[in-house]
């Protein structure tokens, strides 16, 4: 039987998650779209710990966008996330899309990050 698209998206994730693991050295920067908005986190899987986050839930991103479904909020997104990462002293990342294609606003995201100054 065929899965779902939540279901495919969800095999697709573990199946990466398998492969990509975030260090100290190079953390994980791990996309999550939801239907309304776009996350993304720079992740030291070693530690557990999150280290930088961005969102289109955020206040200041809020205000530019009325809704975070768009590939110019993604790029807000990554841009503002690079600028945190790289304060942190954080420039190299390896990158995890969440299960979902490397298309529309997760690419959006990756590339407004890498144009910004990250790595991967």
């Amino acid at each position: 039987m065929k899965q779902s698209r939540t279901e495919a998206t969800h095999s697709r994730h573990r199946r990466i998650r398998r492969k990509v693991s975030g260090t100290a050295a190079r953390p994980r920067l791990a996309v999550f779209r939801s239907h309304q908005h776009i996350y993304a986190q720079v992740i030291d899987d070693n530690q557990q710990h999150t280290l930088v986050a961005a969102s289109t839930v955020e206040p200041e991103l809020k205000e530019q966008f009325s809704h975070g479904r768009s590939c110019q909020a993604a790029v807000s997104v990554g841009q503002s996330l690079a600028k945190r990462a790289l304060a942190a002293g954080i420039k190299e990342v390896v990158f995890d899309r969440g299960g979902n294609l490397y298309h529309g606003r997760v690419q959006a995201l990756a590339d407004a990050a890498r144009e910004a100054g990250l790595e991967f």
